[in-house]
């Protein structure tokens, strides 16, 4: 598959997408409609979009490419997804119904009456910076491939595929925002889970065997192990850890996260809020066991036709560009199209999902938007924009940064990045759901949310040369734990 035909697919499916934003907005492009969709989505609407934002382009490129890392990844990764869909099931119970009984736009209102208003601005500002960097991470990983395989060959800077793709994500976000979203997401999901599946026929055919015989074949190679139950002092792969890292790293990044929570309050009710809930994770568990599953079969089918593992500019072995590599030059047309289809999706299903949620956010925290009766005046919907507009430049400057950085590792850090940066939120709901007889200082909430990571910080990376205890994703754990007790010691009794 060429660059230039490469590039007509991208701009046909930019194309559909601003068409559907357009008639969309056409209707209803209110702040309203951007920030809750009217609250009248279709739950299952809902349920599968949200497939392609939890997934992203981290998901369809790199789990495939960890199976066969250097440091024995194998399946290790459906650990943590176990963990996740514990943490989505217990969003679905223990949180939305906080947020639908306080009828929240934005979820970090909670903590307005809760606990004060410093409180409240600390939160949402965790969110605002935790989300922007998450996001910048997702995005610059899926465009560095595109640069590589699309945008090289054309010529096209580095900057510049940065600046078009965020331009492209504003172009069919800014009118009606969620409502569009609800929609878009529908569709970008549907291409990558056709693009997961599409694949393990198109390799396992390559590969002469019958989807049967493939499942046997993944079944026993040796890139199929997933529970890891050896050494649970110094192996980061330990069940436990991954496990518990990946509910509560679930319930901070979603349940504790504007952005996958927004679809969710979308819906009218909680009934059907806790349905798309529930169907969505059922899903999430299936495809991510088949994004592992296509990762066996590509590096069976990499040794058969003795394909190496990509390298970067600097010589760098990346596992992440395994998947792309022999889609655009071993697959032929149907499949490659597929696999392109579903990357795009991934990409920017995520994306503009984020900035959406980052746009919702500082209007309602901290410009008071849907908090005035006259919420849906020119001048908030004008301001409303350009907020959205500074989100994606905000994106686009990340980005530059991680790009001059120019380290592989950067990308594996998401999840620890998320670890430090989410944690003071999971003290923060602790406290405000469960300490309902203390009222903390408000004014002292900003330096334990501080405080807490650095001392994180300092605990990771000492543990294993102090103890011989190797942290990894539950680290959020004791971030939220160190958030908790610190925000207990700032409180007294209320009167």
């Amino acid at each position: 598959m060429s660059a230039t035909v490469i590039l007509s697919i991208f701009i046909i499916y930019f194309l559909v997408l601003i068409s559907i934003s357009h008639f969309i907005g056409k209707k209803d492009s209110s702040n309203q409609a951007f920030f809750s969709a009217n609250r009248n989505s279709k739950w299952y609407l809902v349920a599968f979009g949200m497939i392609g934002t939890a997934l992203s382009g981290v998901t369809f490129i790199s789990v495939p490419g960890e199976v066969g890392a250097a440091a024995g990844n194998q399946f290790k990764y459906f650990q943590f997804v176990l963990g996740n869909a514990v943490g989505f099931i217990i969003t679905a119970t223990v949180l939305l119904p906080l947020y639908y009984r306080l009828q929240l736009t934005s979820i970090y209102e909670f903590f307005e009456n809760r606990m004060g208003n410093h409180t409240y601005k600390t939160a949402s500002g965790i969110f605002l910076i935790s989300r922007s960097i998450g996001s910048a991470f997702r995005l610059y990983l899926v465009v560095i491939v595109l640069q590589r395989f699309v945008f090289d060959e054309l010529h096209v800077p580095f900057v510049a595929t940065v600046a078009v793709s965020l331009a492209l994500i504003y172009a069919y976000t800014y009118k009606a925002g969620l409502k569009t979203i609800v929609i878009t997401d529908t569709l970008q999901t549907f291409f990558i889970v056709a693009s997961v599946v599409f694949t393990i026929i198109f390799v396992s055919n390559q590969l002469n065997f019958s989807l049967v015989e493939a499942f046997e074949k993944v079944k026993n190679s040796g890139y199929s192990k997933i529970f890891f139950w050896e050494d649970f002092i110094e192996n980061k792969f330990h069940f436990s850890k991954q496990f518990i890292g990946g509910i509560f790293i679930t319930i901070a990044t979603n349940g504790l996260d504007q952005d996958i929570m927004q679809k969710s309050l979308s819906c009218s009710n909680i009934k059907d809020a806790q349905k798309n809930m529930f169907s969505f994770t059922t899903i999430f568990v299936i495809i991510n066991l088949l994004f592992l599953g296509v990762g066996a079969l590509l590096y069976l089918y990499a040794e058969q036709q003795n394909i190496g593992i990509p390298t970067d500019a600097m010589g760098n072995i990346r596992t992440d560009l395994l998947f792309p590599y022999i889609a655009f030059n071993d697959f032929s047309f149907f499949p490659a199209l597929i696999f392109l289809l579903g990357l795009i999706a991934a990409t920017f299903a995520t994306t503009d999902s984020a900035i959406t949620a980052l746009t919702t956010s500082f209007c309602v925290d901290f410009l008071g938007m849907q908090k005035r009766k006259d919420e849906n005046n020119a001048k908030d919907i004008r301001t409303r924009k350009l907020i959205h507009l500074a989100f994606c430049f905000v994106l686009f400057a990340i980005i530059v940064i991680f790009n001059s950085i120019n380290d592989a590792s950067v990308v594996s850090m998401i999840f620890k990045v998320a670890s430090y940066t989410y944690g003071p939120l999971l003290g923060l709901f602790a406290f405000g759901i469960f300490v309902k007889n203390r009222q903390v200082i408000d004014k002292i909430v900003p330096f334990i949310c501080i405080a807490a990571p650095l001392i994180c910080l300092w605990i990771s990376y000492n543990s294993q040369s102090l103890t011989g205890y190797a942290f990894d994703n539950e680290i959020i754990v004791i971030n939220g734990l160190v958030t908790f007790i610190g925000l207990y010691l700032i409180s007294k009794p209320k009167q």
